[in-house]
């Protein structure tokens, strides 16, 4: 397995955790009252399990598994990819900054664009490693 892979997989499984952790207290939170504030961690609960575990988890295992050119040996360069694992991980945490600790209004938009942007990076990684440049 690559090394990329294994970064973007084992980010995954941190987020994971998290999120689990974060859903246990609010489930805990609503048979026994914790802190009022802690109902404010939904949103980060949703990221950490959408954007953290679905799409990162997604992103190492299409790494790994895409086709390559049958007439490259090797596997491209990992450049894209890797902005996208930066990106992603950069977007999540900004949305988490924006949503649950309201740190400013600039941080949402910021990390839904990093998030995008980390598609967009990772989809020209994997359209490289998808299509022929013959166009067969």
């Amino acid at each position: 397995m690559p090394r990329l892979s294994q970064w973007f997989i084992r980010a995954a499984f941190i987020y994971l955790l998290s999120g689990f952790t974060v859903g246990a207290l609010l489930l805990a939170h609503k048979g026994l009252p914790l802190h009022p504030a802690l109902w404010s961690w939904l949103p980060a609960h949703i990221e950490f399990l959408l954007f953290g575990w679905v799409v990162q988890v997604t992103m190492g295992m299409a790494f790994w598994i895409l086709p390559r050119y049958w007439q490259q040996p090797r596997r491209p360069n990992p450049g894209y990819a890797t902005i996208a694992f930066v990106l992603l991980n950069l977007g999540i945490w900004l949305v988490v900054a924006g949503t649950t600790f309201r740190a400013g209004p600039w941080f949402l938009p910021a990390g839904r664009a990093a998030e995008g942007a980390a598609v967009a990076f990772f989809a020209l990684h994997a359209w490289r490693r998808i299509v022929s440049r013959e166009g067969t």
